[in-house]
């Protein structure tokens, strides 16, 4: 039987069901025959996949090259597709190697002057930058400092314009070790060129100039864009940002960021995006850092208090930063979907009067969100809070008419439906607990059982694994209570509908609540209420409120948008977050940030709809049912279909250090010389998918044990990410020793005791490969007092912790870093050992080759790990 077929028939089923409700019953507690409620149940299931789902991931049709010239000013797909062919081809592309610096910066330059070639230079004027930018600032508890980082900066302007307002559109060329980025960023700066090229062949000239930035160093991270927003010529000018991100290969573009306190940008948005696609909660969710992700965007706000818009195309998040990065993942109708939104916004950012003078329109924040990509909804904050108060008041209104409706129709006194209903709430506040206890209790109990993230690959497990229980929460507290305590006094219809208010309550007070915090997401309170209220009115206007289950008819029908809404809004977050919990590290249990997200999908789909699986005969029984269905989804779960892990669509992340460690001591003499492997696992399983396969990890060992003994653990973690993570890291000891691919060097160049006599400074000369990292530890006694870096962890002692790290990277420049440390003691005796200095040369790009011994370790892992590694040098002194 076909898809269609079945559907057809659980449709039918429904109709049959609908036409028993309307033909009414004598016995006003008479309920629905059992059987009917499967198919009322796998209705909205089956409404999820052939709404939701195809919505979800409509593209529009590209455009060809051969059309450009009957569809002119569009975006042309096919062209830039094969942009991305040739980038692409380029390779792994990481700062400081030759393809980032050398052959990515000439593709850029050539593409720029193509358009040059073709532009209306009549009308426009083309400026061309290649700005090598040095600097440093904190990024978290590391002090991020780079040295020649390229930026190529384009400047596309009017002739005719005089304005001095900028419009800044960003994507970065750069790209982790092992991945082309031919999606993360590829993607966008060959999006940029297309709409560079556009606006340049254009008879319809723009008010404001656009400056391109194809940044060179964002994985760094976030070097360049910084390098652009403190130092460029034209960076002062730039007063509005569009920032073009990539969070996966393909897909829609998601607008997570807006702003911030700027409505108009969100308001261009909601005219000018041809496919809509945004929402306010993943701003609230992006910017509380629960994302292990950080994009330009923030570097532009904090540092050039420059405002706009953040979007990433989100789909496919298991390839990000892995060598299935490719062109072959990126589908043409993505990148019309993203030049079809990009390119009305330029032209319409381009001409905005808002851009002469942005802080003028600076008018706090904005809730928006799109429903299904067929419309956007865009309002202010100050309209958000007046309609979340408005509209939870009039719910609750509506629900005491309808209680104070129930006491008149079936002669009751109105404190005893009162108080039939405070049972009915206070066992709905239970069940909306057991919704979030259940899944959540499932999410412990896979973790303890070392059977986290099975759902990775095979995401339909999660309906059995987290949904199924969540609907039984739910439902359980009021099914159980509708089955054994019969109220003979007024109708099960009645009861029915006190649950659904209920639940209505729960969320007026959950919408109040939130928005007297300043959230902006009791928005998905509003919209579910709104719609509840709405069914609720017309059932008390024309008595079908009164009229056994007829009013669920109108209720259920009502109930459809906002289904359709929050299947839509959770299952994108799904879309995003399970990728990401294959690189969220091992110290937190990822299963149940999923099933967090699953619940309060459930609560605010199904919210309406699960306590009608009270309206059929043998409630208990359906409950046991899914149930049983929870069962058996996670007997598959622990089999091996819930493996997590599938070569090339869904790998597993190991990222690991061929290191070379040598330890000094104050008297010169060498404590430790070895060599080995430091790993940064990156899921919760560690490495135990690793046993029983053709990697040889015998002898792997956790280093926490040396967190309390050896600066960094006696580990040279990479960057912020890496060194946060540094106690759950792994050592694995190998016989030969690691060959060091490339030069190093640290100098002591003098040790001089300053006029005071009590400060002592060291300087030194650091030379090596583009990416170098130190780590300064004070002994006892001893402070910094001052050095060469920024000051910013020694003017806050209370903002950045000890071990001081200084990551350092270099991209066009490989001159030697001079850097000096002044030490105070009090007892002024330098003669003795005053701090620890580690220092770090990593090997990061292909331009360094690996050994024998480490290209077999890396072939022996299994096809369904993707490495990243790659060679480094550490040597610890005591000075």
């Amino acid at each position: 039987m076909s898809q269609t077929e079945k559907d057809d028939n659980s449709a039918a089923i429904l109709d049959v069901a609908l036409v028993s409700i309307l033909k009414g019953t004598k016995n006003l507690r008479a309920k629905l025959p059992w059987y009917y409620a499967p198919a009322f149940l796998l209705l909205w299931l089956a409404l999820f996949f052939a709404v939701v789902i195809p919505l979800f991931n409509r593209l529009p049709d590209s455009v060809n090259i051969a059309e450009e010239s009957l569809r002119p000013g569009e975006f042309v797909a096919e062209r830039a597709q094969q942009l991305l062919y040739s980038f692409d081809s380029i390779g792994p592309k990481v700062v400081g190697s030759v393809a980032n610096e050398k052959l990515t910066v000439d593709f850029l330059l050539g593409e720029v002057e193509n358009v040059r070639t073709a532009m209306r230079s009549d009308l426009y004027v083309l400026e061309v930058d290649v700005q090598q930018s040095s600097g440093a600032y904190m990024h978290w508890n590391m002090v991020n400092m780079y040295q020649t980082v390229q930026n190529v900066v384009v400047k596309l302007s009017t002739r005719s314009s005089t304005s001095e307002s900028y419009l800044l559109l960003n994507s970065h060329f750069d790209s982790k070790p092992s991945s082309p980025g031919t999606g993360d960023d590829g993607t966008m700066v060959i999006v940029m060129l297309e709409v560079l090229r556009q606006m340049a062949i254009s008879d319809r000239p723009f008010e404001h100039p656009i400056v391109f930035l194809f940044n060179g160093a964002e994985e760094n991270p976030l070097q360049a864009s910084h390098g652009f927003i403190t130092q460029h010529k034209w960076a002062k000018n730039c007063k509005a940002l569009i920032n073009l991100e990539v969070a996966g290969s393909g897909g829609r573009d998601l607008l997570f960021q807006g702003g911030p306190n700027h409505p108009w940008l969100i308001r261009y948005y909601r005219h000018h995006a041809k496919h809509p696609f945004a929402t306010t909660m993943a701003e609230e969710i992006f910017q509380a850092g629960i994302l292990p992700s950080d994009t330009d965007f923030r570097i532009f706000r904090d540092y050039g208090q420059v405002p706009g818009l953040d979007m990433a195309q989100i789909n496919n998040g298991y390839v990000y930063h892995t060598i299935f990065d490719n062109y072959a993942a990126v589908p043409r109708d993505s990148l019309q979907n993203t030049g079809e939104n990009v390119l009305p916004l330029v032209r319409a950012f381009a001409n905005a009067s808002e851009m002469h003078d942005t802080e003028a329109h600076s008018e706090g924040h904005a809730v928006f969100f799109d429903f299904l990509g067929l419309f956007f909804v865009f309002y202010t904050e100050t309209i958000g809070i007046v309609l979340n108060c408005c509209i939870a008041a009039v719910s609750l209104l509506l629900v005491c008419v309808s209680l104070w409706r129930m006491a008149r129709v079936s002669e009751q006194s109105l404190c005893q439906v009162v108080l039939w209903f405070a049972i009915i709430l206070g066992l709905h506040v239970l069940g909306v607990v057991l919704s979030l206890g259940l899944p959540l209790l499932m999410a412990v109990m896979f973790d303890a059982g070392d059977r986290s993230l099975t759902y990775f690959t095979n995401t339909w497990l999660m309906i059995g694994l987290y949904i199924c229980p969540a609907i039984i929460g739910l439902s359980l507290p009021t099914t159980l209570y509708y089955s054994f305590r019969k109220n003979l006094k007024i109708s099960h219809a009645y009861h029915l509908h006190m649950s659904l208010h209920a639940h209505c309550v729960v969320l007026a007070v959950i919408a109040i609540t939130l928005t007297a915090i300043s959230l902006r997401t009791p928005y998905l309170c509003m919209i579910s209420t709104l719609f509840y209220s709405a069914a609720l009115l017309v059932n008390l206007l024309s008595s079908l409120h009164d009229r056994s289950y007829y009013w669920v008819l109108i209720t259920q029908i009502f109930q459809l948008m906002p289904f359709f809404y929050f299947c839509y809004l959770f299952y994108m977050f799904l879309i995003v977050f399970i990728p990401m919990m294959g690189r969220n590290g091992s110290s937190i249990n990822p299963d149940l940030l999923v099933a967090l997200l699953c619940t309060l999908g459930t609560f605010f789909a199904m919210g309406f709809v699960s306590p009608l699986i009270n309206m059929f005969r043998w409630s208990r029984f359906i409950m046991l049912t899914l149930g049983i269905v929870t069962f058996i989804f996670s007997m598959i779960a622990v089999s091996d279909v819930g493996f997590p892990y599938r070569a090339r669509t869904s790998v597993m992340r190991v990222n690991f250090l061929h290191v070379r460690r040598i330890f000094y001591e104050y008297d010169g003499s060498v404590s430790l010389s070895d060599s080995g492997y430091y790993f940064d696992f990156q899921d919760r399983r560690l490495a135990n998918p690793l046993e029983e396969t053709s990697v040889n990890l015998t002898g792997l060992s956790s280093i926490e044990q040396h967190c309390d003994t050896e600066l960094m653990c006696g580990v040279p973690c990479f960057n912020h990410r890496w060194c946060k993570a540094r106690t759950s890291g792994h050592w694995l000891a190998r016989e030969q020793e690691v060959a060091i691919p490339g030069n190093s060097s640290l100098v002591l160049l003098g040790k001089t005791i300053l006029s005071s006599g009590t400060t002592v400074r060291y300087e030194f000369e650091l030379s090596g490969p583009p990416h170098m990292g130190l780590f300064i530890q004070p002994l006892e006694g001893v402070t910094v007092e001052d050095w060469s870096f920024i000051r910013n962890p020694l003017d806050e002692p209370e903002n950045y912790k000890l071990p001081y790290q200084i990551f350092f990277s270099y991209g066009k420049d490989n001159s030697p870093l001079k850097f000096h440390i002044d030490f105070a003691k009090p007892a002024g005796n330098f003669e003795v050992p005053i701090f620890e200095l580690g220092v770090a040369w990593h090997y990061v790009s292909y331009d360094f080759e690996r050994d024998s011994a480490g290209l077999q370790f890396i072939a022996d892992f299994p096809d369904f790990v993707h490495v990243m590694e790659w060679p480094t040098l550490y040597k610890r002194y005591i000075l």
